[in-house]
């Protein structure tokens, strides 16, 4: 008998791990994606950039929490796997 797994194992869904990770990342996103909007507007006020300025930077800083969203998303994915085997 061997340690190896089988593979025709059938995977199950854990819908309690997907939703821990899914109530994380909206109220995680809600943080960054709010911080990447005011942080667009401040940063292009202080630099004196006008509005496509802050439109600008806002764009950029929400592919930034973009970024952040899905390096959460992976980091928890391992922590709280989605399929276990049966």
């Amino acid at each position: 008998m061997t340690n190896a797994p089988d593979l025709g194992q059938r995977r199950k869904i854990n819908w309690l791990n997907i939703n821990t990770v899914l109530s994380a990342a909206i109220l995680i996103g809600a943080e960054v994606f709010g911080a990447a909007y005011a942080g667009g507007w401040a940063v292009a006020m202080l630099l004196g950039l006008g509005d496509v300025g802050v439109l600008s930077l806002r764009v950029v800083f929400f592919a930034l929490g973009l970024a952040v969203m899905i390096s959460f998303i992976r980091q928890a994915s391992r922590v709280e796997p989605f399929t276990s085997r049966q």
